[in-house]
């Protein structure tokens, strides 16, 4: 009877072993999106800290043209750095003839929002929270409605032209930004 088990089990693993490899097209249920790493954008606002210089503290939002008025230093770069490169080049920036040796850190004081749309019961625009998922975002927009179609999400990334469909059994992280749709089933 043990051989059975064993020549089943090896049949359902070469089964499962045909499945591998195989990349969905995007927009039919592709995989989901990677969560790349959290970069600046108009909106952002940030909280920056320069040792020891009280008056080269405090908080500031990136503008539509991708920067933030720094003192001393003025316009500087934002839009598309990671906070760790953005403290780098302001301490740059204030260590050409500004200050000696210049210590810097910045931190991310309020995301952009995400707009969540379509058939869930509260469509609009929320806060985001770190570690946010697409089932978060559902539970955030007080569930779907009764015409949802619940097999399925769109989703629109900041910056990206278009949206694209993926199946909502993918649950995947949501970015400061993302535009989230759930259309009305048919049926």
């Amino acid at each position: 009877m043990k051989w059975h088990r064993k020549i089943a089990l090896a049949g359902a693993l070469m089964a499962l072993s045909g499945c591998a490899g195989q990349t969905p097209l995007a927009g039919s249920g592709a995989a989901p999106p990677p969560a790349t790493a959290f970069v600046l954008s108009p909106g952002d606002k940030i909280k920056v800290a320069t040792y020891g210089e009280e008056k080269l503290t405090g908080d500031f939002e990136v503008s539509p043209a991708g920067t933030i008025a720094f003192p001393l230093i003025g316009e500087v770069k934002a839009a598309g750095l990671q906070t760790e490169e953005l403290s780098k080049a302001i301490e740059a920036k204030l260590g050409d003839g500004y200050l000696l040796e210049p210590q810097v850190s910045v931190q991310v004081a309020n995301f952009r929002p995400v707009y969540i749309l379509g058939e869930v019961n509260k469509p609009g625009e929320y806060p985001y929270t770190q570690g946010l998922t697409i089932r978060g975002a559902v539970a955030k927009a007080d569930g779907f409605t009764y015409r949802a179609n619940e097999k399925r999400v769109f989703l629109k990334r900041a910056g990206e032209a278009g949206e694209q469909e993926y199946p909502m059994s993918a649950d995947f992280a949501v970015l400061p930004g993302d535009t989230i749709r759930f259309g009305e089933r048919y049926f």
